[in-house]
């Protein structure tokens, strides 16, 4: 893997959040002649059922889309019409799904990398650099930077945040249809009080994450 910390001088600590603007990763990419940023991030892996998803979006160069921040600090409403903007903007989206089974057998850091790397591959056309949310490198040989609450800081991050928790709440929808009892539309997966008492009285399902404690 290449190792992008040799690439650009700067690091996710050496700014603090309040003085970095939106595209200000971005900005550093760039002058550092790489053109088409992906910016990474994924959803879903605190839930107790349903899958981990990922999405990379590569934004217009210099462009500020309005209303795009943090998916975790925006309202469902927010997130949907965020979504719209950045699905019609953007130069490429790519998503990347891991299945319950699949974090079950290995663990949910691995999968989480998995969909992030499924998202890349699925870009067209293909990113020159990747901002990635967090402090795990995905293990895929495109130049790349991890930013510790990348989804707070920078917009591209920002964006790929929107896509995958959006994309994984209308999959935990259709699966609501199928699982009515736990409640998955309201509380996608996460172990709220309502679900663990679902998940006492009824038992697990079968999208449930099994190795996740308080499933069974």
């Amino acid at each position: 893997m290449i190792n992008s910390n040799k690439n650009l001088p700067f690091s996710p600590g050496s700014v603090t959040h309040k003085s970095v603007d939106p595209l200000f990763h971005e900005s550093m990419v760039w002058k550092n002649g790489y053109g088409l940023i992906a910016g990474v991030d994924e959803a879903g892996r605190g839930p107790l059922a349903g899958p981990v998803v990922a999405a990379a979006v590569i934004i217009p160069k210099e462009i500020i889309f309005p209303g795009i921040k943090d998916s975790k600090k925006m309202t469902e409403k927010a997130r949907e019409k965020a979504f719209s903007v950045i699905s019609k903007n953007s130069l490429a989206i790519g998503i990347g799904v891991v299945s319950h089974r699949s974090i079950d057998k290995s663990n949910i850091l691995s999968a989480s990398l998995e969909a992030m790397k499924q998202a890349l591959l699925s870009l067209d056309p293909d990113p020159e650099y990747a901002l990635v949310d967090g402090i795990h490198s995905i293990p895929i040989s495109i130049p790349q930077k991890c930013i510790k609450r990348g989804d707070q800081i920078s917009q591209s991050i920002s964006a790929a945040s929107i896509i995958a928790k959006v994309y994984r709440d209308r999959i935990m929808y259709s699966y609501h249809a199928l699982f009515p009892k736990y409640g998955f539309n309201k509380n996608k997966g996460y172990g709220t009080a309502k679900h663990l008492a679902a998940l006492r009285r009824y038992g697990f399902c079968p999208i449930h994450r099994l190795t996740f404690k308080g499933v069974r």
